[in-house]
């Protein structure tokens, strides 16, 4: 659950790197204060860097870069996230399978 979590704020972040930590809660699921608390550790291994809004008269306001490797360990976490998803496919294609084949009166592989 970490490592997704990780890999969610690491893909917004990616793409909308001004995105304020309310709207990364809300977008991640997450509260708040747990968001902080994953960017905090984010800078902290270096994998994202804080840069100032240069454009935005509010000079509280960060932007959060992805550092060359948070951007490679993004790839990484993007890869073990598909690999799961496509196992978690392919168990629930299977069970929706076998289900219809009990539904449909055909006897189940496994019998």
């Amino acid at each position: 659950m970490k490592e997704d979590m990780r890999f969610r704020i690491l893909k917004i972040l990616d793409n909308s790197p001004e995105m304020s930590q309310r709207d990364l809660a809300r977008a991640v699921g997450i509260s708040l204060g747990s968001v902080n608390f994953q960017l905090k550790a984010l800078v902290d291994k270096g994998l994202v860097k804080l840069g100032n809004f240069s454009a935005n008269p509010d000079k509280r306001r960060y932007s959060y870069i992805l550092t060359p490797r948070g951007i490679a360990t993004k790839t990484s976490l993007t890869r073990r996230f598909l690999a799961r998803k496509r196992a978690e496919y392919e168990a629930l294609r299977a069970e929706i399978e076998a289900l219809q084949s009990e539904v449909d009166g055909e006897p189940t592989p496994s019998e």
